[in-house]
């Protein structure tokens, strides 16, 4: 079992809970620029966050993890097909997918096998779109303490895939033409324990937390509740979206 998949295993839970949901605008635009909507693949889905929303647009629609237990965290699938699988190795026929999306994954595993699988799954037209987020933003004093606990407390404890998130993916250089999709970010309305719980699904808070023995954020806490005051009160936050997409095979 490969880091991320231990990770991830561990916090299934705590995923489905507070991993932010993403915009409904990309859907439109996924299902817009898909040259049909017979079969979309989400690849490493987790919980689903992705997967949901493509049902709305996709006759069918296919999901897989190399994580069990990410698979199986949420009853809340309805119709899309699960199976558990490596990135690099799917058991779909060749060109049956319309669309492969990836969702916060890619740097995981952005090499040229995933890229050649990802040709072979696509039909001769078909979209790939991965996209990653980056920090959370709030205001400049959050953004601060946030900034600290990332790249202070927790450096050293980020995965090696955590660099291409922080660059945007700017550094995965896709083996075909790539587009532009439109400028896509993440919303919400949260109150302090829905951040705090959010901020507790990082990976390098598990790591730190493993080598420690305690929460990295519970020296934090007291500053975020001083920043942040009515812990009930909820602010905007948001999470800019970064994008590797374009058709494989044209």
């Amino acid at each position: 079992m490969g880091d991320s998949v231990r990770l991830f295993s561990t916090r299934s839970d705590d995923y489905a809970q507070f991993r932010p949901t993403y915009p409904k605008p990309l859907f439109d635009w996924l299902a817009e620029y898909s040259p049909r909507n017979s079969c979309a693949v989400d690849i490493a889905a987790g919980t689903g966050q992705a997967t949901r929303p493509l049902l709305a647009h996709f006759s069918r629609v296919i999901a897989c993890d190399a994580s069990l237990e990410q698979l199986t965290a949420s009853s809340d699938w309805l119709s899309a097909h699960r199976f558990a699988a490596q990135a690099e190795r799917l058991p779909l026929r060749d060109g049956v997918a319309d669309l492969i999306v990836i969702a916060q994954a890619l740097h995981w595993f952005a090499t040229p096998t995933f890229f050649a699988e990802t040709k072979r799954v696509l039909a001769p037209d078909g979209l790939l779109c991965a996209w990653c987020y980056s920090l959370i933003r709030i205001d400049d004093p959050l953004d601060a303490l946030i900034d600290h606990l990332h790249g202070q407390t927790l450096s050293g404890y980020w995965p090696s895939g955590r660099a291409s998130v922080d660059a945007g993916y700017s550094d995965i250089q896709a083996p075909f033409a790539t587009l532009e999709p439109p400028a896509f970010a993440i919303e919400a309305q949260w109150d302090l324990p829905q951040l705090l719980g959010y901020l507790r699904t990082w990976s390098a808070v598990k790591r730190w937390q493993q080598a420690h023995g305690q929460d990295p954020l519970l020296k934090l806490e007291a500053e975020f509740e001083q920043i942040w005051g009515n812990p009930g009160r909820t602010r905007r936050v948001r999470w800019p979206l970064h994008f590797v997409a374009g058709y494989p095979s044209l």
